[in-house]
């Protein structure tokens, strides 16, 4: 789920669509309705160029990326949501 009333999201997940890490992930965070933006990695070079400098020259999906700067590779849906209610203040 992409929330068009935000330039910046709080949470840009870099993901697969094959990756049953990242379909649990995304499926997590639409239950609680928790705003992302997902970039397919396979369809954006550039995206997957980040993943694999964050990740030791590997592409592990899924990646999330915080508005912040910082990143975590395959975390929890409940930590996503914390740190998007960190960053958003709601």
């Amino acid at each position: 789920m992409t929330d068009p009333t935000s330039a910046t999201p709080a949470v840009t997940l870099y993901t697969t669509t094959w990756c049953p890490f990242c379909t649990r992930l995304v499926d997590a965070l639409d239950r609680t309705g928790t705003p992302y933006a997902r970039i397919d990695v396979e369809e954006d070079a550039e995206a997957a160029s980040w993943v694999e400098s964050v990740n030791n020259g590997n592409r592990v999906v899924p990646t999330v990326k915080y508005a912040d700067g910082s990143y975590a590779t395959n975390p929890p849906a409940g930590q996503v949501r914390r740190r998007v209610s960190e960053l958003t203040g709601s």
